[in-house]
């Protein structure tokens, strides 16, 4: 089959309809690294040239999803990317940048033994691969310090039947993904707090599975769209109509998976053969700042702020997955989104303004190809730092650890503190420095909430209880 069919069947987009504007590689992060740039890859569709299926381009490709977002003709570019991996490993062409390939291998092994991802195994599995069993050894002994590995996996077999539940307007499905009880632990604790002061239930449901994330929508397509939909069909089960997460990369994934079904029915059709239940479409995917934000809403953060954060100056950090790519997010504000702004401005806090607020920061290549992201992350943190920002918020375990646990690799002597956006939600409204989990964070921010008169100097330093 020629490669424009190929990707038409695949992504529902006519690469035809390319001609050649370049916005797609004016805007790709990784484009310094690629041997083909994206509008390159597209014209070696487009004249079905198969030696694009070897190059380097469509394995690194981070998937952030600027250049889809950036598209005129709607063209869903990272999902070629995604297509020609795939079709490239059909047709048996070894990949171009193996360690890449053989960590998605890794990943989705884990899946299928233990059903969430198992970091620890997942990160000794891969340097064995590579034969390097010691690399990032004091990064690993970092997190263990800080209670952010966990030795034990999770088995999680993932239910595809679920009882209601008891009606609760202020319930929604909680979907925490797999690092918010490990590498992103003081996530996962600091949004549980909140949420609690807010009066928002966060309803778990029982025995979830791991999205996935990218390792499977550049392996398996039909993977891709089954993992979260288990979550998605669960939840529409338990009679709830909002699921959030928040994970960016889960968050895009539910999303992904849920919009392919509402409008593929080839897709509709192969999800409920395998889990035995035809989706609705009553469910919405959500981003917990739009829970915060828009379900939740700003005059009830407000509301409980007892402690503002006077004095603290910030980047707020969305990363490439809260609004990429919109004709999926829906975002209104894809390039320059301020919901996180409005929240830390809500808190007392002061933004900065700056460029790369949707820069992607590496995502997984901070574990298969160190080198390359941690490229990507100094030019966001050199911009952060450039327009005046003392401190980065985000909202995505991936970013925060990226930014959290490599500033000494980027060159930086003076590290700046890293923050989820709900541990200062939890500081704000008075829940202290244990509820918001700070004692997890690589990055001590302690000292920089000292100096800013938000803790007491009097207070001892503990690690959170793992």
């Amino acid at each position: 089959m020629p490669l424009v069919e190929v990707v038409r069947e695949a992504t529902g987009s006519n690469p035809c309809k390319c001609y050649q504007c370049i916005k797609c590689t004016s805007g790709c992060p990784l484009a310094d690294q690629f041997d083909l740039t994206p509008n390159q890859v597209m014209r070696s569709v487009q004249l079905n040239d198969t030696a694009v299926l070897e190059s380097k381009s469509i394995w690194l490709c981070a998937s952030c999803h600027t250049c889809t977002t950036r598209c005129p003709q709607q063209i869903d570019v990272a999902g070629v990317m995604d297509t020609l991996c795939i079709e490239s490993r059909k047709r048996g062409i070894k990949p171009a940048v193996p360690e890449i390939a053989r960590f998605n291998d890794l990943f989705l092994r884990g899946i299928k033994i233990f059903g969430r991802t198992y970091e620890l195994g997942l990160g000794a599995a891969f340097n064995m691969a590579l034969g390097r069993p010691l690399r990032d050894f004091d990064l690993g002994k970092r997190l263990f310090a800080r209670g952010k590995m966990k030795i034990l996996p999770h088995f999680a077999k993932g239910t595809t039947q679920a009882e209601k539940i008891a009606a609760n307007p202020k319930a929604v499905g909680y979907y925490p993904g797999c690092s918010l009880s490990s590498t992103s632990i003081e996530y996962g604790k600091s949004v549980r707090n909140i949420a609690s002061a807010m009066d928002i239930e966060l309803v778990e449901p029982k025995d979830w599975v791991c999205c996935g994330s990218s390792p499977a929508h550049s392996t398996d397509a039909g993977l891709a769209n089954l993992l979260p939909m288990k979550t998605v069909t669960t939840v529409e089960q338990m009679g709830l109509d909002t699921v959030t997460s928040p994970c960016s990369a889960c968050f895009s994934r539910l999303k992904h998976a849920e919009h392919a079904v509402r409008n593929k029915q080839a897709v509709r059709n192969n999800v409920s053969e395998a889990l035995g239940y035809d989706y609705k479409g009553s469910v919405k995917v959500r981003h917990m700042i739009d829970v915060i934000v828009d379900h939740a809403g700003l005059d009830e953060v407000a509301r409980r702020v007892v402690k503002p954060l006077k004095g603290l100056k910030a980047a707020c950090y969305y990363g490439c997955l809260i609004t990429r790519p919109s004709g999926i997010t829906g975002a209104k504000n894809p390039e320059y989104p301020v919901k996180m702004d409005r929240l830390l401005k809500t808190l007392g806090a002061e933004t900065i303004d700056w460029s790369r607020k949707t820069e992607c920061c590496g995502g997984s290549l901070a574990i298969n190809k160190t080198e390359v992201a941690i490229g990507m992350m100094k030019r966001t943190m050199d911009d952060a730092r450039a327009c005046g920002a003392e401190t980065i918020v985000t909202m995505c375990p991936i970013c925060h650890l990226n930014l959290d646990s490599r500033q000494s690799e980027m060159g930086y002597d003076n590290e700046i503190p890293i923050f989820q956006a709900t541990q200062l939600m939890a500081l704000a409204f008075g829940q202290g420095e244990d509820k918001a989990a700070l004692g997890h964070n690589l990055t001590d921010p302690k000292p920089y909430l000292r100096e800013k008169g938000m803790l007491s100097y009097e207070a001892k330093d503990r690690l959170a209880r793992c």
